[in-house]
């Protein structure tokens, strides 16, 4: 049982499969300047804490979780006051400190942002880290514009959806694979031009003269230069996602297997709220507030409670969601 000095916590003292996470009464954690101490009412499940917790990313946290929503318990700095509603995401939550699989969690205050809405705790908690990456590879390293061609592989995947959503709203010509034929129909509807399904290479499908302005891979490695030879000359491939699993490219010769002239980047979400990648420039409220009005279609995928994280995980694991998973504490 937790007291005002301890919290509720999943923690991992071990890799391996969906039984190490285990319910634990840990320290609460206290108010520290620069921080923001959040009492965390919902977060969303990442793939990354998924290879947290099997010991195969760089870093990790016996409490893990990147994201989370809830209320401002403290802010030494002030500029929060105590009951707002926000959203927290990354600043090293869940890797090189304790993350939001707690009750309550210290973010960086570069890392949280305010946020009003009416929208439930499982609904907000969809944006944080999905919309934040999306937003972030779309319009600050792809520098998406209006009219352009844009190949999103892995589209039915969290991130996927999110920048379909962004990148429609903003006239991008959208073409979006999933290796799922029965969602070619909820792409469509999303505003997509056409969708396909994910195969590799998926470049025999596209005549030279055909290719793409630009490209987000979530996907990986073993998509990486399929999506390369999928770009123009000038034009940008990102690669921001690894469904397809961690593996290294082998052999990679790129004299032999690029084109001359494409630009290839890499995303990766601990960078948010940087001074390259601030916060500041995504616009979160307006996202909210878009979903709020049913604009997009954003709703978790699937939804569990606090008490049920092994269930997520294996839900997580099995790449089946079709969505965001989301765990809400039901207090």
């Amino acid at each position: 049982m937790a007291s005002e000095e301890t919290m509720r916590a999943v923690v991992f003292d071990t890799f391996g499969d969906v039984s190490v996470l285990q319910h634990k009464t840990v320290p609460k954690p206290k108010p520290t300047k620069g921080d923001v101490l959040i009492h965390v009412k919902a977060f969303g499940a990442n793939h990354a804490e998924m290879h947290m917790r099997r010991g195969e990313w760089d870093e990790w946290n016996p409490i893990s979780g990147l994201e989370c929503v809830g209320l401002v318990a403290a802010d030494p700095s002030g500029k929060f006051s105590v009951g707002t509603k926000v959203i927290g995401v990354m600043g090293g939550m869940g890797r090189d400190r304790p993350g939001s699989y707690g009750t309550f969690v210290n973010v960086p205050i570069e890392n949280v942002v305010k946020i009003e809405t009416g929208l439930s705790w499982e609904e907000l908690a969809v944006v944080p880290e999905v919309y934040s990456c999306a937003w972030s590879c779309l319009f600050t390293v792809l520098d998406v514009q209006k009219g352009e061609r844009l190949l999103v592989r892995g589209a039915t995947s969290t991130i996927g959806q999110a920048a379909v959503h962004l990148a429609v709203n903003a006239g991008v010509r959208v073409t979006a694979t999933t290796r799922r034929k029965e969602r070619f129909e909820m792409l469509k509807k999303m505003g997509v031009e056409s969708a396909i399904l994910e195969e590799n290479p998926l470049s025999q499908h596209f005549v030279p003269d055909n290719k793409f302005d630009k490209t987000l891979n979530l996907i990986g490695n073993v998509a990486l230069l399929d999506s390369i030879y999928l770009t123009r000359a000038g034009g940008r491939m990102l690669q921001a996602g690894w469904l397809g699993g961690l593996a290294p490219v082998k052999d990679f010769n790129p004299m032999v297997e690029m084109d001359s002239g494409v630009h290839f980047s890499l995303f990766h979400s601990k960078v948010l709220a940087s001074k390259e990648f601030p916060l500041s420039a995504i616009p979160l409220q307006e996202i909210v507030s878009k979903i709020e009005r049913g604009e997009w279609d954003a709703k978790p995928a699937v939804v569990f409670g606090y008490d049920e994280i092994q269930e997520a995980h294996r839900v997580l694991e099995s790449h089946d969601a079709g969505g965001k998973i989301v765990i809400v504490h039901r207090d």
